[in-house]
């Protein structure tokens, strides 16, 4: 009845599933525990870092605020007009007898 079966060896796949054989968990891994602990030793520097700056931060505003600004006055330069006027032919004559 059964004609078409095969006898003896089965054919192999010609496609097979890439890692068939998962590996199951064992542990857990300590990176993440040092991660953690790495996070929170940076969230407390930050913490101090922040109270820190504050602090300065209040100072600045109350040095700034002690000592008022003066206003600023303009400076107006005078600039004289020459008395004589430049004569170039006499400068350059002169510049020749160098």
């Amino acid at each position: 009845m059964a004609k078409n079966k095969q006898k003896g060896k089965k054919q192999k796949n010609v496609f097979q599933v890439a890692n068939k054989h998962l590996k199951n968990k064992t542990k857990v891994k300590p990176v993440t525990t040092t991660l953690k602990h790495i996070n929170t030793v940076k969230k407390e520097k930050v913490e101090s870092l922040n109270q820190i700056f504050t602090e300065v931060q209040r100072d600045v505003k109350s040095i700034s605020k002690s000592v008022a600004p003066e206003p600023k006055k303009q400076i107006q330069v005078v600039r004289e007009p020459p008395k004589e006027s430049v004569n170039i032919d006499n400068a350059a004559q002169l510049f020749s007898q160098l």
